[in-house]
């Protein structure tokens, strides 16, 4: 049996010692890295909590340089009510989350006001994170770009196909937005809103999908229902009750750039008593868990968010471990239900 002189000042060589391991070892358990059986973790953490036992992690990062933490940064636009309670943004740091505590990581969540404009400096050389995951290209990359630029570790969700010297991850937003307005098209509307902000990377290749759509099915296409607004519920009630209140009901169909723009085209037209999908279709964007309990039902593109997650996070140590990177276009499917189908 070993006896302690001072278990208050228990180091963690003395701690891997009575656990039997290495003291590489009893770190990383202590880390409760999944590279550690979790029989060998719990031995281990139990010992240390019976010894009083704590890693000073200050002392750990200056000894290794690595903070085992990812910065995740809610890529914001100016002048935007969207906040981090947006359930999109919620549902993929979620994901992230889980995708980064498998191997071992922490998740630091942050957004593009509070980092400011030197993202290397603030997160990566201040030693708050090992790398950053970007969720969002926002209307401009010049953040991005310049922090790929410093050498930084960096992810980002966006638009995969856009050309970049970091890896991107999304879903094919082309794809998305011509198969939203196809389906709306098949179902015989003629004059198809789409109801979001184009100018972003993500929206405006869906914006390209909607409007080849149209030439497909040799449809006109009116720049009049190509509607700019900020990507909120709130936003899309207001446009659509003063667009009925200015023109009248002069559309039969909406493809939202999300779940919550499409909730707000919803609200306002029940509102006035505009039959959903007999007078107006709509379809919306990331199959957020509302979609389904809305009514009716929301029809919508999904996108494969926990695949996206791990893939960001495996880009993200490729880089970490001096291995290639790609972008990577995940699955997006076509979701449909009531608010495009009639009952039979």
């Amino acid at each position: 049996m070993v006896t302690l002189v001072s278990e208050t000042k228990l180091t963690l060589a003395k701690l891997a010692d009575i656990a039997g391991v290495s003291t590489s070892t009893a770190s990383r358990a202590l880390k409760d890295n999944p590279l550690i059986k979790q029989e060998t973790r719990s031995r281990i953490q139990a010992l240390a909590k019976e010894h009083n036992f704590s890693i000073n992690a200050a002392a750990s990062r200056l000894r290794t340089q690595k903070t085992h933490v990812i910065a995740v940064i809610l890529n914001l636009i100016d002048n935007t009510e969207q906040s981090t309670t947006d359930p999109f943004l919620l549902k993929l740091v979620g994901e992230l989350n889980q995708a980064l505590n498998a191997k071992g990581y922490e998740l630091l969540l942050s957004n593009s006001f509070m980092a400011s404009d030197d993202w290397a400096n603030y997160f990566i050389r201040s030693q708050r994170a090992d790398g950053i995951i970007v969720i969002g290209q926002g209307k401009s990359t010049t953040k991005i770009d310049r922090a790929a630029q410093s050498g930084i570790p960096i992810v980002v969700w966006g638009d995969a196909k856009t050309d970049a010297p970091y890896p991107i991850i999304g879903g094919d937003n082309y794809l998305g937005g011509y198969t939203a307005t196809q389906h709306l098209l098949s179902h015989g509307a003629k004059r198809i809103l789409f109801l979001g902000d184009s100018e972003h990377a993500e929206m405006q290749e869906r914006h390209k999908g909607y409007s080849q759509a149209h030439r497909d099915a040799n449809v006109p296409i009116d720049t009049q229902c190509t509607c700019a607004i900020d990507i909120t519920s709130k936003a899309a009630y207001q446009y659509i009750n003063e667009r009925i209140k200015a023109n009248g009901l002069d559309f039969d169909g909406i493809v939202c750039v999300s779940d919550m723009v499409a909730l707000g085209a919803l609200k306002a037209l029940k509102e006035r008593y505009v039959g959903i999908p007999s007078d107006v279709g709509i379809v919306g964007y990331d199959d957020i868990s509302l979609a389904e309990l809305m009514h009716p039902s929301l029809t919508t593109v999904r996108q494969n968010t926990q695949q996206a997650a791990i893939e960001m996070v495996t880009q993200l140590l490729n880089q970490f471990e001096n291995k290639p990177t790609e972008s990577q276009v995940v699955e997006t499917t076509l979701i449909a239900r009531r608010s495009t189908q009639h009952s039979d």
